[in-house]
């Protein structure tokens, strides 16, 4: 849902926009402090040693499949953190900077949709630290059993 747009208010040579009352800001901080803490969660948990038995860093990403998924897992997070800031920050501005020397300014609010694209891409960022988490797992199990062996 987009934001009401501002009331233009013509003054001598300026333009003063008066915004109503919106959770735009609030929320996308929010999402964005949310996305922060799934992805460090899901960093931690799969370097994390289970039981006190730690694995090494190439035994965890000794599988291409592995290496792709945490990439990919990155970039789907940067994707989420761009597109939930874009209009949190863009609709900051618009609430702050309230005078405008443009005699047609229209008062424009943020393109909320933008943020609406980053919580599902937030979603996804969560799901793909669980297939890492699960890759990982599976890595743990193949390096004892194979270090069992020896």
């Amino acid at each position: 849902m987009q934001p009401s747009t501002g009331t233009p208010i013509a003054g001598k040579g300026v333009v003063i926009c008066k915004y109503p009352s919106d959770p735009t800001v609030a929320l996308g901080y929010t999402s964005l402090a949310t996305l922060v803490i799934t992805t460090v969660i899901g960093f931690k948990s799969i370097f994390h040693p289970y039981d006190n038995k730690a694995v090494p860093t190439h035994a965890i990403f000794g599988t291409k499949v592995m290496t792709v998924f945490f990439s990919i897992t990155w970039l789907i997070a940067g994707l989420a953190a761009t597109l939930l800031l874009w209009p949190t920050i863009s609709q900051q501005l618009h609430l702050s900077h309230t005078v405008h020397h443009t005699p047609n300014y229209a008062c424009p609010t943020a393109k909320t949709g933008l943020m609406g694209g980053g919580a599902f891409m937030s979603l996804n960022s969560a799901l793909f630290w669980l297939m890492c988490l699960m890759l990982a797992k599976n890595a743990r199990e193949d390096y004892f059993e194979e270090s069992s062996r020896v």
